[in-house]
């Protein structure tokens, strides 16, 4: 198969801790192979989670993507050209995310948003560990960042008062991958 034939979709799944990132993307994935639309799920926290930082990528930007170019890749070898990438600030790093991906890309942003008490109480129910207090200030922050950052074309998606299946409906309708 020639794969630059084939040009690749990243649906880019964002938001503020305790918005139901993971939760949502989890449904997308597990729905859409229900549905027979072939991709791959990458929870991008897990491509930089390295302490200490590198000194020379404080933010861990480039580990983050030399780490998805390789998982890309050898999803890529199996013929994949559909990527559902769950990350807090992803509708802000398109570039990078479709660099990493080989550059022939497509995105989709979705923005998940939920009002401050929401995620404080979905935080609440899933931290556990003393991670629980530094990560409210930096939720609510994180909101306003990507609210006043994310480009026009991401789409916002409310999640209050919803069911997690009705959100990955919602989200997946905006892919178009079901047409």
């Amino acid at each position: 198969m020639n794969l630059s034939e084939n040009p690749c979709e990243v649906l880019l799944i964002a938001g503020r801790s305790g918005v139901g990132k993971s939760t949502v993307s989890w449904e997308v994935t597990s729905r859409l192979a229900d549905l027979g639309v072939a991709h791959a799920f990458i929870e991008g926290d897990f491509l930089d989670q390295v302490h200490p930082a590198p000194e020379d990528d404080p933010a861990r930007t480039r580990i983050t993507a030399r780490n998805l170019a390789a998982v890309w890749g050898n999803y890529r070898e199996l013929g994949q050209r559909r990527l559902i990438y769950c990350n807090t600030v992803s509708v802000l790093e398109p570039d990078m995310i479709t660099e990493a991906m080989g550059g022939d890309v497509t995105p989709v942003g979705v923005l998940l948003t939920a009002d401050d008490a929401a995620a404080e109480e979905r935080l609440r129910a899933r931290e556990i560990g003393s991670y629980l207090e530094p990560h409210l200030p930096r939720s609510k922050r994180m909101a306003r960042r990507l609210e006043t950052h994310a480009p026009a074309w991401v789409h916002r998606v409310p999640t209050g008062g919803r069911t997690v299946p009705d959100i990955a409906a919602a989200v997946i309708a905006l892919t178009g991958w079901t047409d």
